[in-house]
C-alpha cells in the first residue's frame, strides 16, 4: 500500500453511507481500511442498482463505491469469538469508525473508555443522526430527518410548493466528509501527543453547517428565508432558466461585478432599480422576470454564448449522461473505472501524494483470513 495515509489502519464497523464514506475517503489516500460486516453483509450491498450482467443478487454500485479500497470480513459481534477478533484488531488500529445508536457500542462490549485504555492513541469516530447526547440521541434517524430538521427542506422548492428534500443522499455524503476531516484532525493530535479521543459527528449538525449565515440571520434579525425556486436572497439574478429550445441553463450573480455585467447585458444597466446589490434584492421579482424573458427568447446555446462573452457565470443544466460527455469532465477524469465499475474519482487531488483507487467494493467476506490474488492478504 502507498499514499499519504500509508501505515494508518482504520477499522470500519459502520453501515450504509456516512460512516463508511469517511473510511472510503481515508482508503483512497492510502489507509489500510478493514471493513467488518455482519454475517448477512452490509445493507449497502443491496442499496440501489447493480451491474445488470451480475443478476439480481449483484453487489450494488453504492457498495462498489462505499467499499472502495477496503478489505472486508464478516464477523458476528454478538458472539464471544467475533467480539474478541474485533478487539484484537482495535488494539492495533489507529481509527475506529462506527455509526450505531448511542449506547449500542457499549452494549456490545466495546465501550470507548475501555478501548482507549486498550489502545491509548485510538481515534474513535461515532456517527449518528443527532449526536451522542441530547433528547433525540436515542432516536433512529436517517439523512431525511436531518434535511427536514436542519431547515434545508424548508427553503427548498417553489414559494407556493411543498418543502423539498434533496433527491440524493446529500447529508450522508457531507457527513462523510466532515467525519474524514475530524479524523485527520484527531490523528494529527494523536501523532503529536500519543493521546487518542472520541469524535462525535452527526447528520443534523453536518447539515446545519451548509446553511451559511441563516442561523445568524434568524438569531439576530428574526429572518426566515422563504422558498425562492432555488434562488438565494442575497444574489439576483440567480437560478435556473428555460430557453426557447426547452433546455435549461443556470446563472449565478453572487458578486456585485458579475451582477452588474448581467444587468447591463439584459439592457438595464442604467435602471436605478438594479444599481447595486441592495436595489437588486429589493426588486428581485422584476429582475427575475426580465431574466426569464431574456432566456425564453434565445436557445440555450445562444444564451450561454452571449453570457460567457460578457464574462458572467453560466452553465448548462446537465443530465448525468451530458456530464459524462462533457469535454471538461473527460479531460479531468471526474469519473474513473475501478475494477470495471465506473464511479467518482477521489474527492481531492494532491500533487505529492495523490489518491490511489485500489479496488472497488469487494465480495462479501473476501478477506477473512485467506490469501487473495485480487487483493491484499489479511495481515494483523
Amino acid at each position: 500500500m502507498s499514499g499519504a495515509l500509508e501505515g494508518v489502519r482504520v477499522l470500519d464497523l459502520a453501515t450504509i453511507i456516512a460512516g463508511p464514506g469517511t473510511a472510503r475517503h481515508l482508503a483512497d489516500f492510502g489507509a489500510d481500511v478493514i471493513k467488518i460486516e455482519p454475517p448477512a453483509g452490509d445493507s449497502a450491498r443491496r442499496l440501489g442498482w447493480g451491474p445488470a450482467e451480475d443478476g439480481a443478487d449483484a453487489d450494488s454500485f453504492y457498495w462498489k463505491l462505499a467499499g472502495r479500497g477496503k478489505r472486508v470480513a464478516a464477523v458476528d459481534l454478538k458472539t464471544p469469538e467475533g467480539l474478541a477478533a474485533v478487539k484484537e484488531l482495535i488494539a492495533g488500529a489507529h481509527v475506529l469508525v462506527e455509526n450505531m445508536r448511542p449506547g449500542k457500542l457499549e452494549a456490545l462490549g466495546l465501550d470507548p473508555d475501555e478501548l482507549l485504555a486498550l489502545n491509548p492513541q485510538l481515534v474513535i469516530l461515532r456517527v449518528t443522526a443527532f449526536g451522542q447526547d441530547g433528547p433525540y440521541a436515542g432516536k433512529p434517524g436517517f439523512a431525511t430527518l436531518a434535511e427536514a430538521m436542519s431547515g434545508f427542506a424548508a427553503i427548498s422548492g417553489a414559494p407556493d410548493g411543498k418543502p423539498l428534500l434533496p433527491p440524493i443522499a446529500l447529508t450522508d455524503e457531507v457527513t462523510a466528509l466532515a467525519g474524514a476531516f475530524a479524523v485527520m484532525v484527531a490523528l494529527w493530535h494523536s501523532k503529536s501527543t500519543g493521546v487518542g479521543q472520541v469524535i462525535d459527528v452527526n447528520l443534523l449538525e453536518a447539515m446545519v453547517h451548509l446553511l451559511g449565515p441563516l442561523p445568524s440571520a434568524w438569531a439576530h434579525l428574526g429572518y426566515e428565508q422563504p422558498r425562492l425556486n432555488g434562488g438565494i436572497p442575497y444574489s439576483v439574478p440567480r437560478g435556473t432558466y428555460q430557453c426557447s429550445d426547452g433546455r435549461w441553463i443556470a446563472v449565478s450573480s453572487s458578486s456585485d461585478a458579475l451582477a452588474t455585467r448581467v444587468v447591463a447585458l439584459l439592457g438595464y444597466g442604467d435602471d436605478a432599480r438594479f444599481a447595486d446589490n441592495a436595489s437588486r434584492i429589493a426588486h428581485r421579482e422584476d429582475l427575475e422576470e426580465i431574466m426569464v424573458a431574456w432566456c425564453a427568447q434565445r436557445s440555450s446555446t445562444e444564451a450561454i454564448e452571449v453570457l460567457e462573452a460578457a464574462d458572467t457565470a453560466v452553465a448548462p443544466v446537465y443530465s448525468m449522461g451530458e456530464l459524462f460527455a462533457d469535454p471538461h469532465a473527460q479531460e479531468r477524469e471526474i469519473f474513473v473505472s475501478v475494477d470495471d465499475v465506473v464511479q467518482q474519482g477521489p474527492v481531492a487531488r494532491l500533487s505529492a501524494t495523490p489518491a490511489e483507487l485500489r479496488w472497488a467494493g469487494r465480495a462479501h467476506n473476501a478477506d477473512a483470513g485467506a490469501d487473495s490474488e485480487s487483493g491484499p492478504t489479511w495481515n494483523q
